[in-house]
């Protein structure tokens, strides 16, 4: 049986705060504008700590080269108010290595429906 977890509603925070530090250093009209590219440099981290929702899906065999063992994990979330479910490469320390993949969903209702078709 899989273990799903809720994780704190840090996802409409993670959006705000990161526009608004970008537009007290660059001015009101550049904050989302660099928001979205730093969103996109920084996708894998951004997703990780908007998730709400996780879930182990099991031991993850990337390559011969690991030094330390890896999981995969299903989340939802939501950032800059669409919802995801991704599935994330993490290690034992709850930190994200790589995304797998990505949905995003209109409304939370299908996303919660993706998150939990395993």
């Amino acid at each position: 049986m899989a273990q799903v977890q809720t994780i704190s509603d840090s996802a409409n925070r993670v959006m705000a705060s990161l526009v608004s530090g970008l537009e007290i250093e660059f001015g009101r009209q550049a904050g989302a504008a660099l928001a979205a590219r730093f969103l996109e440099a920084e996708e894998v981290d951004f997703h990780w700590d908007a998730r709400l929702l996780e879930r182990c899906l099991g031991s993850y065999l990337g390559g011969d080269e690991a030094e330390f063992e890896l999981d995969r994990v299903r989340v939802l979330g939501r950032i800059d108010g669409r919802w995801f479910v991704a599935v994330m490469v993490v290690d034992g320390d709850g930190n994200a290595h790589g995304m797998l993949g990505k949905r995003c969903f209109r409304t939370a209702k299908r996303a919660r429906a993706a998150f939990a078709d395993a």
